[in-house]
């Protein structure tokens, strides 16, 4: 059995974060492994809290599994401040742990921020550059590139330069985008692949991005390419928007139980 690494925060409501990471990685056949950087009170309504873990201790985790768990892929999400991500990034190339995604998490589907102004900079610095694939919304690929993105072929340009600035390949989701189908654009050092998905009527979106990157974590955990690993897991999250269970009276979790495709499972 392969092992994946989530480096994330908590989710109180269970449908983000390192529980959507662990639920997702579960379902691939995957065994998920986690670093908690952080603790939220929050549910389908909002964050009402945030509390970073003291460096020490997240630093203590990732030692730990990186000494006897060590993982095939591993993935970050919500890193809060600007220390946890220098040292996150410091500790991803001392471990030199493979198979990197970067969830660059930033504002919660709420809209709640989930990470310090003054850390956007350092995450495109310091992590985007170890990165072999790099999975941003519309919003925080703004940020991360600095201006405004309203077509898919501006979500290339900006994913072209996310790979300039130094990620193997970058992943940009149009999910937020006007119209019926969703456009999700994939730029490679070999190329530019656009996946067409129809856009679901749905306000269970809560954790869509976790559970999109943790799918691709385990995809790679499983030896498969980033192109296949990135198509299975825009498949499975489209499968679990479309039977997402209407729980909670916000933004609803996923559907976790959602299958993956067949050929997918580990044996």
């Amino acid at each position: 059995m392969q092992l994946a690494l989530t480096i994330a925060g908590s989710d109180s409501g269970g449908g983000a974060g390192i529980q959507a990471d662990l639920k997702t990685f579960h379902q691939f056949g995957v065994f998920g492994t986690s670093v908690i950087v952080a603790i939220t009170a929050q549910n389908t309504r909002g964050v009402t809290g945030v509390h970073a873990i003291p460096l020490d201790m997240v630093e203590r985790q990732l030692a730990a599994v990186a000494d006897d768990l060590f993982p095939a892929a591993v993935k970050t999400g919500m890193l809060a401040t600007r220390d946890l991500v220098a040292l996150v990034a410091e500790a991803m190339a001392r471990h030199a742990f493979p198979n990197y995604v970067l969830d660059p998490v930033m504002v919660a589907t709420s809209g709640d921020r989930l990470l310090d102004a003054d850390a956007e900079r350092s995450m495109a610095q310091m992590l985007v550059p170890l990165a072999t694939l790099v999975t941003p919304n519309l919003d925080e690929a703004q940020i991360l590139v600095e201006r405004d993105i309203e077509t898919p072929d501006e979500m290339e340009a900006a994913a072209r330069d996310l790979v300039r600035m130094g990620a193997a390949a970058a992943l940009v989701k149009g999910g937020h985008l006007p119209g019926e189908e969703i456009v999700d654009v994939l730029v490679t050092q070999d190329g530019t692949r656009r996946y067409r998905h129809p856009k679901i009527a749905t306000t269970s979106t809560h954790g869509t991005g976790c559970t999109l990157s943790s799918a691709v974590t385990a995809g790679l955990a499983l030896g498969h390419s980033l192109e296949r690993a990135v198509g299975d897991a825009l498949s499975f999250v489209h499968g679990a928007l479309a039977t997402a269970p209407g729980l909670g009276g916000g933004h609803g979790p996923l559907n976790h139980f959602a299958p993956v495709p067949r050929e997918e499972r580990s044996t």
